[in-house]
């Protein structure tokens, strides 16, 4: 199984709709595909047609009260389960910081349906707490999904900061995939400025053991589209809500070129273990800027 994190610490970069299409254009595909949302605001639950007050078990239930995924997760449409979210998530922070071993209490629900699924992908919250370490202990590989605007761009080294200490501490196999530019209009000259600074940056990275040494800007960039932004208030995904338009077609070639990265691909019976760190979270400097250079 492939498990995929969909990671940005700032809102409104297009996380949620980024999960719910490619899951289920890798649905359509063929594969069996998890979604994961760990946003106590529910959206990708709410955006796959499922009611976030319905009391069912969720990733709540998971990460605080041992409930098992396989028994946790709906089947919302073919080849596609949700493991949905509600607004409980806000308090599963406080009500397991005396927990030990906090930080991977997903990747260990995981390994009971590691042969179920083919893809697994995870919508993080917008903040780097302790859901979203969950979700980095948890998986192999991030995707960054990133609005082309200046400040889009700010509090990115403090991202790879974060995703740089969890690959050390606690999950040595964490890499970063790749950029996925989405709302990126081609006429509009910050679009390709910023496109070039990114491309700058991991062009700076190559041959170093950065976690995101390897990683790419996704070729296919996702076109602004108000079908895009239209869809979640159907409970729909942009497949069945309006097939034909760009972000149908932009969201089925990232999902066929996903499907073609291995650079993520599990190993998890090689995985090392490595001893968790339960201070992770007050461990990063809060009043220095974020180092994000690596060692050749």
């Amino acid at each position: 199984m492939r498990r995929i994190a969909i990671l940005n610490q700032k809102g409104g970069v297009g996380k949620t709709t980024t999960v719910a299409n490619v899951a289920a254009a890798l649905a359509i595909a063929g594969n069996r595909v998890l979604a994961m949302d760990l946003d106590p605001q529910a959206h990708l639950t709410i955006h796959l047609g499922v009611d976030s007050e319905n009391g069912a078990d969720g990733a709540y239930e998971v990460l605080t009260k041992s409930a098992g995924i396989a028994e946790s997760a709906t089947q919302v449409r073919e080849n596609l389960w949700l493991l949905g979210a509600n607004i409980d998530l806000v308090g599963a922070e406080s009500e397991l910081v005396s927990v030990v071993g906090r930080e991977t209490i997903l990747r260990e629900a995981l390994e009971e349906v590691a042969d179920d699924y083919d893809y697994m992908l995870i919508d993080c919250p917008p903040s780097l707490g302790l859901l979203s370490l969950n979700s980095l202990a948890a998986v192999n590989e991030i995707f960054i999904p990133v609005q082309p605007h200046f400040l889009a761009l700010q509090g990115f080294s403090k991202l790879l900061q974060t995703i740089t200490l969890v690959s050390k501490r606690i999950n040595p196999q964490l890499k970063v995939s790749g950029i996925i530019l989405c709302m990126f209009d081609s006429r509009v000259t910050l679009s390709s400025e910023v496109k070039a600074d990114i491309e700058k940056f991991l062009e700076s990275a190559k041959g170093t053991d950065c976690p995101w040494s390897d990683a790419e800007i996704v070729p296919v960039h996702v076109r602004r589209n108000i079908k895009l932004a239209e869809a979640p208030s159907y409970g729909k995904t942009i497949f069945e809500y309006e097939p034909k338009c760009h972000g149908s077609t932009d969201y089925q070639q990232i999902a066929q070129h996903i499907a073609t990265m291995t650079n993520g691909q599990d190993t998890a019976e090689e995985t090392t273990q490595t001893e968790t760190n339960p201070d992770i979270e007050s461990s990063t400097p809060q009043d220095t800027e974020p180092e994000t250079t690596c060692s050749k």
